[in-house]
């Protein structure tokens, strides 16, 4: 652990935000600072309520360093005033982390794949025998893991959120999978989102190492423009090399999950890690809850998950693959967001719109794709398996992929993804 000239030792430090991460850096701090604590919520009711301090309050008192949560939009927030006041002064967990620890991290960032790629990462680490932490957006929070040793690898999924706020934070190994238009309600532009995402190269000393998707434009463009001391590898996403011929996971099948793979395969040349065990962690693999999750799979039917998309580009590195698919999407559409998948990759896809902004994803694929609309997940659904009864001659795929945000009817992805599993089962008993 370092400790010389520490930027958050014996502070006054104000966390802003309680979820896990907020309560995780007081945790670690509260030791080592003079630490408060504040969020949006008044009645929020936590057991470090007395360090629970009010807006007044939080504008009387001279901080050193602010510790600011992902989800909180400076911007957008009940000290918003104070933050813009003071915002040399805001950090993230991310900056504690590694202002503490001087241990290896490979983090992984990007539009779509970051938490899958992270979690087959730190499998394949641990079954490398490797003391593999897995942190940041997937897994525990970054202050939360325990008896840390020299040998501790740092496995972090980084939001752009994240990025955007660290100052300190560097990684020897960065990860950029992809970069497509995302999250533009918060960034305001797609200049501001890329260069979120960027701050984890621009960050690297020498000596590290950053993976970059070869054949991506707005990555490439941003290249270019800028200057890094780490070392830059382009990955090549397809044609992937003959290792991929020893992997028969299924899960592997589509576009998004191949690329993914192949910074794993990448990444691992450069540790050396023992190709054998490597081909072997990768076979067993099952995803991720919600993330083309293959739910069910029999006879003529194949269900996948994948409530964890949020955007149309998502879905479309599964349907890229896949033929007569049955495809549920509806929530709450990214501003910007357009359907590019071919009208030739589209002819034997049946698109099914749930929700109140369906009108919104029935303009956006208007003459691209055959679409039908209803007003709830469980109308779609018995439409759905009335029409698969009726022709079992056949293979059928029912990908519930949303391309839309949950918060229209659901807190999240997961109780989104779980709401589908239970109304699934009804159907799926009998087979």
């Amino acid at each position: 652990m370092k400790i010389l000239n520490n930027i958050f030792l014996g502070k006054k430090i104000l966390i802003y935000g309680l979820g896990k991460s907020g309560i995780s850096s007081y945790k670690f701090l509260k030791n080592k600072s003079d630490v408060y604590l504040f969020d949006d919520n008044d009645k929020i009711n936590l057991k470090q309520k007395k360090k629970i301090i009010r807006i007044k309050q939080v504008q009387k008192i001279n901080f050193d360093k602010i510790i600011i949560s992902p989800g909180i939009d400076i911007s957008n927030c009940k000290l918003s005033k104070f933050l813009n006041k003071n915002f040399q002064k805001i950090h993230t967990d991310l900056d504690v982390l590694f202002s503490f620890y001087s241990n290896e991290s490979i983090t992984i960032t990007g539009t779509n794949g970051k938490s899958t790629t992270a979690k087959l990462l730190h499998d394949v680490l641990i079954d490398q025998n490797k003391d593999s932490r897995l942190i940041g957006n997937i897994g525990n929070p970054a202050l939360s893991e325990k008896k840390i040793t020299k040998k501790t690898i740092f496995v972090i999924e980084a939001s752009s959120y994240q990025l955007e706020y660290s100052r300190i934070f560097r990684s020897k190994y960065a990860v950029i999978l992809n970069i497509t238009s995302d999250h533009i309600e918060r960034h305001k532009t797609l200049k501001n989102y890329v260069n979120a995402k960027f701050k984890l190269l621009k960050s690297q000393s020498r000596g590290s190492f950053a993976y970059v998707k070869k054949d991506d434009d707005l990555i490439n463009k941003r290249i270019k423009k800028g200057k890094y001391k780490g070392k830059i590898y382009k990955v090549q996403t397809s044609n992937l090399n003959k290792e991929f011929n020893k992997i028969t996971n299924k899960y592997f099948i589509s576009d998004g999950n191949k690329e993914n793979l192949a910074f794993i395969l990448k990444i691992a040349l450069k540790l050396k890690l023992n190709k054998n065990k490597l081909i072997k962690t990768i076979n067993k693999f099952k995803g991720l809850d919600f993330r083309q999750q293959i739910i069910f799979d029999k006879k003529n039917l194949t269900i996948i998950n994948d409530s964890k998309s949020t955007s149309f580009a998502s879905s479309e590195n599964v349907l890229r693959n896949i033929n007569n698919a049955y495809w549920i999407l509806g929530g709450i559409p990214k501003k910007g967001d357009k359907f590019k998948l071919s009208k030739m990759k589209s002819k034997n896809l049946k698109a099914f719109v749930f929700g109140g902004h369906r009108k919104k994803f029935l303009k956006i694929l208007k003459n691209k794709v055959k679409v039908k609309s209803f007003s709830n997940l469980q109308e779609t659904l018995k439409t759905i398996f009335s029409k698969i009864n009726s022709n079992k001659s056949k293979k059928n795929i029912i990908f519930f992929s949303p391309a839309g945000a949950s918060f229209d009817s659901f807190k999240n992805f997961e109780e989104r993804g779980y709401f589908f599993n239970q109304i699934i089962k009804k159907y799926t008993n009998a087979k």
